[in-house]
């Protein structure tokens, strides 16, 4: 079932079980993952599909490969830092950290059905970070129709500008990022829009094959380049 894709000298993208295919990858800078970190497993709902048909999207989702079982995050422990999605689910196994907190919903609506955000988890510093980013309701409806593959999308995609965010805030020189759970591929997205390297891991062809559409009609897209830092320019002591 492997299969590669090299859709660009900076974007490389697998077909499979990342745990066969991390040994034979490379070094990376940071590890940026949303990965199926045990809902079932826990008995939380609140983000496992179980073939619920989520509304506005047209399509019904089984289980998600590997969200029977707990999370172990030290497998994927790679490169200069790590950023992981579904931190509160895996707390035990972390080092103290930066968390980044995704609220996607309005405040009216806060409290009334499943979680009102999501908590990821960046190996570097100590602070805590906030985006608000709605992606419920008409807000989420109007993201999907933006994207062509919406209808058969990974049912835990992420908001493309929460995904920049997150790469954002990584150490300065961390310029190739690995997802070993790519779905959809919106961290890839993210990743060329920054003009990152990118290298994706995905175990369902389904996904698989919209990842690499979605990120190849990123490529295309003519962008202006990345301006360089500005360089620091110490003061003379007078």
């Amino acid at each position: 079932m492997s299969r590669v894709e090299h859709l660009s000298d900076a974007v490389t993208l697998h077909l499979g079980d990342c745990r066969e295919i991390l040994p034979t990858l490379g070094k990376v800078d940071a590890v940026v993952t949303d990965p199926p970190y045990g809902n079932k497993h826990s008995g939380d709902s609140s983000r496992f599909s179980g073939g619920q048909t989520r509304r506005g999207r047209g399509a019904t989702h089984g289980p998600i490969i590997g969200d029977g079982e707990a999370f172990d995050p030290l497998p994927f422990m790679l490169g200069k830092c790590q950023i992981f999605f579904g931190a509160n689910y895996f707390p035990q196994n972390l080092q103290p950290g930066t968390f980044l907190i995704w609220a996607k919903r309005r405040p009216e609506a806060c409290g009334t059905f499943l979680s009102d955000g999501e908590v990821a988890w960046l190996s570097k510093g100590r602070g805590v970070y906030l985006i608000e980013h709605v992606f419920a309701g008409s807000a989420a409806a109007m993201e999907w129709a933006r994207d062509a593959y919406a209808t058969s999308a990974h049912p835990f995609q992420k908001p493309i500008a929460v995904m920049r965010w997150c790469i954002e805030h990584l150490p300065d020189g961390c310029r190739s990022i690995l997802d070993p759970f790519m779905g959809s591929g919106t961290t890839g997205v993210a990743c060329v829009q920054l003009g990152r390297k990118f290298i994706g891991i995905e175990i369902e062809p389904k996904f698989f094959d919209i990842a690499c559409r979605r990120i190849s009609d990123e490529i295309k897209r003519p962008r202006l380049p990345f301006p360089d830092p500005p360089k620091q320019v110490q003061e003379a002591m007078f």
